[in-house]
C-alpha cells in the first residue's frame, strides 16, 4: 500500500479506491498551485480568515501538525466547492471533506519542510516529487 493510501486509510471505508485517492491528491495539488486563488498562500489565508490560522500555520512550521476536522475543511472551502469536488470524483461530500482533512496537512507539511512557503517554481517541483512519493 502506498503512502497516499496510508494517509487516507479509513476515509470513506472501503468505498474509496486508489483512483479516488489519486484524484484527491490531484485536487489538493490543484488548490495549492492555482494562481487564481492565490495558490498555497491563498489557501492558507482562507484558513486564517475562518479562524484556523494556527492550525494551517502548524502545517507550514517545522513543529507538530495540528489536525483539522472534515467540518473545518468544509467551513473553509465552502459547501459549494466540496460538492463540486465530490461530483467530479464521484464521491459524497463527507468523503471529500474527510479525505481533504487528512491530505491537506500532510501535503502542505511536506511542501514546507523548512517552515516557509517555497517559490512557485519550487512549489511545482515539490508537488511533482510528492506525486512520486505518494505513488500517484
Amino acid at each position: 500500500m502506498g503512502l497516499l493510501n496510508e494517509i487516507l486509510k479509513g476515509v470513506g471505508g472501503n468505498a474509496l479506491t486508489s483512483e479516488h485517492h489519486n484524484m484527491l491528491f490531484d485536487t489538493v495539488a490543484g488548490m495549492i498551485s492555482n494562481p487564481q486563488t492565490g495558490g498555497l498562500q491563498g489557501l492558507l489565508e482562507s484558513f486564517k480568515q475562518k479562524g484556523l490560522g494556527d492550525v494551517a500555520s502548524s502545517w507550514v512550521s517545522t513543529g507538530q501538525n495540528l489536525p483539522v476536522s472534515s467540518a473545518q475543511v468544509q467551513q473553509v472551502l465552502g459547501q459549494g466547492q466540496i460538492q463540486q469536488i465530490a461530483q467530479k470524483l464521484g464521491l459524497d461530500s463527507s468523503q471529500v471533506s474527510e479525505g481533504l482533512s487528512k491530505l491537506l496537512p500532510e501535503v502542505i507539511d511536506k511542501l514546507t519542510p523548512k517552515g516557509s512557503i517555497p517559490s512557485e517554481d519550487l512549489l511545482g517541483e515539490g508537488l511533482g516529487a510528492l506525486k512520486k512519493l505518494f505513488g500517484v
